[in-house]
């Protein structure tokens, strides 16, 4: 017996429906016990991490973790601080042959400046600390970095100054044949 579409579309609304009251009653029976083992334990809601003092601070706490600097990257734009267990397209490399230090970020920076000197990050002008006395508007005045000569772009309006590590974008752009002269402004 052939159906028509309209009665599998009423069978499935159908479904839902049973699928959503065994849902509900499902969730009743799961709440229930919940509250017999909150009672049970006298636990809070700040126990539950459902507000209080406690709860906000170890939310605030895990947002602050300090943020790394790449310190290995490979063409594709992939990044690893050197913390913690190597990412698998490190490994991937590794195992096809190729060398950590190939990766380091430094040693990508020397090459793109063979390559191509103007591409390379200038020197990072030395901060000097004000004397005491001195205002913190001097000190931020005399750290800010000169603006970049070159600016990198494609049509999908992603830029890169030149400084830090290549991003993704650019990378594939060099892969596809493309050369930083014609991405540049």
């Amino acid at each position: 017996m052939t159906q028509t579409y309209n009665q599998i579309q009423k069978k499935i609304e159908e479904l839902q429906r049973q699928a959503e009251r065994l849902r509900d009653t499902e969730v009743q029976g799961v709440i229930s016990r919940i509250k017999v083992a909150i009672e049970h334990y006298g636990l809070t809601a700040e126990q539950l991490g459902f507000g209080g003092k406690s709860g906000a601070k170890k939310a605030k706490q895990s947002t602050s973790e300090p943020k790394r600097s790449a310190k290995y990257m490979d063409d594709a734009g992939n990044v690893w601080s050197g913390r913690g267990p190597r990412p698998h397209w490190l490994k991937d490399a590794m195992n096809a042959g190729k060398s950590l230090e190939e990766f380091a970020v430094d040693a990508k920076l020397a090459l793109d400046a063979k390559l191509v000197p103007e591409a390379m990050p200038a020197a990072p002008e030395a901060k000097s600390t004000p004397a005491k006395g001195k205002g913190k508007a001097k000190a931020k005045k005399e750290s800010k970095r000169r603006p970049s000569s070159k600016l990198y772009q494609d049509g999908a309006g992603n830029t890169w100054t030149g400084r830090g590590p290549r991003p993704r974008w650019l990378t594939e752009a060099l892969a596809s044949g493309k050369t930083l002269e014609e991405l540049s402004k």
